[in-house]
């Protein structure tokens, strides 16, 4: 795949101070810096309780497509809904994705990737019964019936907010870069990808290997399930949160100034009309490379 990205480019987009970052009138989304993870954290939390607290107060249903990734969010978020009894009951969770095993099959729940295992034990079992959400309103993306969350989706009518974040690729879900020599995804594609099962980028299983199993790679399951970018982007808003700090440096970089490329999924959402971005300054700092070629001169 030939990439869109001139290396002169992305030196100027790394070189930018982080405190220039916010406001820039060139940044092709709005991007929020808070000091810490922990702040972004219950930033995230909090983001979520108020769009569910406006829609309780107006009497609205509140649909959202979350992630099992980041998950530093999740404590803080069961912790509000309890301590301010805060009801679930008219929310709609649409999970974004998932790994499966080499056959393409979901992993027993107990399994530490297993993201449904995860987010069962640490998102829904800790909220009190009478405030967690339905059963039958919490949805998950199936090999079985492929299509079935987007059917789901369209039946409580679309999505209020994807809330997510991003891969050290931009990718987000499971929608990672297509790396094949036998043949072209468009980004016209791209954009209107549906849930699919995937194969994983030999760069996905390296560095969740190195984040979950110290690198022992014979560990990670090599496929997934992922919700399209199709659905991600048909939500009325577009939150995005990173905390990861060097990992994810260029891709914030390129999702503020870069072109819409499948090279790095995540700036589709450059052509969303609602869209933030919130990150920690670790993660919105100039990048090792933006201060080697400050000091050495570009290319």
């Amino acid at each position: 795949m030939a990439s869109l990205i001139d290396p002169r480019d992305l030196i100027a987009w790394c070189k930018i101070p982080m405190e220039e970052l916010e406001g820039d009138p060139k940044a092709k989304v709005p991007i929020r810096i808070l000091p810490t993870r922990h702040d972004v954290h219950l930033q995230f939390a909090r983001d979520i309780i108020e769009e569910i607290k406006a829609h309780n107060a107006a009497g609205r249903p509140t649909r959202l497509i979350l992630p099992c990734g980041p998950r530093g969010q999740y404590p803080h978020f069961t912790r509000m809904v309890n301590e301010e009894r805060i009801s679930l009951r008219n929310v709609h969770i649409f999970h974004m994705d998932d790994f499966l095993d080499w056959q393409g099959r979901p992993l027993p729940l107990d399994h530490p990737l297993s993201f449904r295992g995860w987010m069962e034990r640490n998102f829904y079992d800790p909220i009190a019964p009478e405030l967690n959400v339905p059963p039958e309103q919490r949805h998950w993306p199936g090999v079985y019936d492929i299509d079935s969350i987007s059917r789901a989706i369209e039946e409580v009518g679309g999505v209020d907010t994807t809330y997510g974040g991003i891969g050290y690729r931009g990718h987000l879900a499971f929608n990672e870069p297509p790396h094949n020599p036998w043949y072209t995804v468009t980004p016209e594609e791209f954009g209107n990808s549906k849930t699919r099962v995937v194969h994983l980028n030999d760069d996905t299983l390296i560095i969740t290997s190195y984040r979950t199993f110290g690198s022992c790679s014979q560990l990670v399951p090599p496929m997934a399930i992922t919700l399209g970018m199709k659905d991600l982007l048909s939500a009325g808003r577009i939150r995005l949160y990173s905390e990861t700090g060097a990992l994810k440096q260029a891709a914030i970089r390129i999702l503020l100034f870069g072109p819409v490329t499948t090279e790095y999924p995540v700036t589709f959402v450059q052509e969303h009309p609602d869209v933030l971005v919130t990150v920690d300054v670790d993660t919105a700092a100039s990048p090792p490379l933006g201060r080697l070629f400050n000091q050495v001169g570009s290319l």
